[in-house]
């Protein structure tokens, strides 16, 4: 392993204390020195290649900061900066669960040690409470035996948690016990504490690869096109709205609400209302809606019982926030906003509703989140959990870090981690998602703020 001092003293310019530069419109990834190791795969991406942010050109239109906005391309570069057989790589999983979450540790395991001869590789547990060894069970020891069977099931065998972790203790742990890689597994919070893990060793001239794996079943991470368990999450929707459009249209006036996850986004809730076909009414975070007056939510709601008898209601759960009184804002350890209950909110508004107008209704309330986000992969979220880890493999042996595997029309690419937050990914209204929603749906209710 190199000596602090001798790899600070190999870092280029940029290295130090830089997280990310432009050149250009091109996001420059730092990497830990110069590589100086044969990959010992056959086939490698030239560093130079780039993917353009923006594909479709429209004549005529304003320019945008994006136009000439690229990315370099993920995949196993010539030359790689570690030398495998003294390589000691580390797993952490953090946030929420999300079906994939062993898909990815099983084939980061497995590329590491069949394609580049890597042998020690260990997971640290409890997310980024593995890092420290005050609260933590030392990591364990991933082989391809240990890894064999892991993808069958949902969850992640390294357990996970929210909130942050003493930076200075985690790298001091990651020092100690000569980690040179560290894979960080979760959503926005995760990749910006990897950000600092990573800045925290720059600072002190330790030359270690923090590479991140976005994964949020809300499918809202920024330059990644689709996030694994995205896909899984909406089969498994679907299936909830199949039960409870049976539910609904089983009796007389019934009406049948199904909330699900989303906190900034309403991907899954738009993804399910599209496979299923049997939504009436999708809410999601990006359009505020009217519940009341005469073109509001509730009066389409009535309409269409009176029309129909029967009503199936797909939220988000950050769907409708504008309804609650803005108090002080109270946020998870992960620290993210903590939301209200939009679904019981709608339940309580909808009986009120139905019991003034005099009009009786059955009413049925599913909450899945909890099931959804803890079965296994489905097949095509598997393959994707795959390719995701390998790039992140070949990015890491590469000697690149602080950067994010990100998939942009269907090519996977490295984001620098910070480049982040200043981005949030949520549905363009004028998309062809959000028309196949109104399509299905029909819905046509006042969507603007109260």
């Amino acid at each position: 392993m190199l000596e602090a001092q001798s790899l600070h003293a190999a870092l280029p310019a940029y290295g130090r204390g830089l997280k990310y530069r432009i050149q250009g419109k091109t996001m420059e990834i730092t990497s830990l020195g110069k590589a100086r190791f044969d990959n010992p795969l056959p086939f490698h991406v030239d560093d130079d290649a780039r993917v353009r942010h923006k594909v479709v050109i429209t004549p005529g239109a304003s320019p945008s900061p994006d136009d000439d906005l690229s990315f370099e391309i993920a995949g196993p570069r010539r030359r790689i900066f570690f030398d495998p057989s003294r390589t000691r790589a580390g797993i952490v999983t953090c946030g929420g669960l999300c079906p994939g979450l062993n898909n990815v540790i099983r084939s980061l395991v497995l590329e590491l040690y069949y394609r580049y001869g890597v042998r020690d590789i260990f997971g640290f547990r409890n997310g980024y409470r593995g890092l420290d060894p005050r609260i933590s069970e030392k990591p364990v020891r991933l082989t391809p035996e240990a890894v064999e069977e892991i993808h069958k099931d949902g969850g992640t065998i390294l357990n996970t948690s929210r909130g942050p972790v003493d930076i200075r203790i985690a790298v001091d742990n990651l020092i100690s016990q000569e980690i040179n890689i560290l894979f960080t597994i979760g959503g926005d919070g995760t990749q910006r504490g990897g950000a600092k893990i990573f800045e925290e060793a720059q600072r002190r001239g330790y030359a270690l690869a923090v590479v991140g794996i976005p994964k949020t079943i809300d499918n809202d991470v920024a330059f990644v096109s689709r996030t694994f368990g995205y896909l899984t999450a909406v089969e498994e929707v679907s299936k909830v709205i199949d039960c409870a459009h049976t539910e609904a249209h089983s009796v007389q006036n019934g009406i049948a609400l199904v909330k699900v996850m989303g906190r900034n986004a309403g991907f899954i809730a738009a993804g399910a209302t599209i496979a299923s076909q049997d939504v009436n009414f999708t809410l999601v975070p990006e359009v505020p809606f009217v519940l009341d007056g005469e073109d509001g939510f509730l009066s389409a709601l009535k309409m269409r019982i009176l029309r129909r008898e029967h009503a199936v209601i797909l939220v988000a759960e950050g769907a409708g926030q504008h309804f609650f009184s803005s108090g002080e804002q109270k946020f998870d350890e992960s620290g993210n906003p903590k939301l209200n209950d939009i679904g019981v909110y709608l339940r309580q508004r909808i009986e009120e509703y139905f019991k003034a107008e005099n009009l009786s209704c059955i009413f049925r309330y599913f909450d899945p989140s909890y099931l959804i986000r803890s079965v296994p992969a489905n097949a095509e979220d598997a393959i994707l959990c795959n390719f995701f880890a390998r790039n992140a493999v070949h990015a890491a042996m590469a000697g690149k870090t602080g950067l994010l595997i990100g998939h942009q029309h269907d090519i996977f690419t490295h984001v620098p981690i910070e480049l982040l937050a200043q981005r949030k990914k949520q549905i363009n209204l004028n998309s062809p998602l959000w028309h196949g929603v109104v399509s299905s749906t029909g819905q046509n209710f006042a969507c603007r703020a109260q």
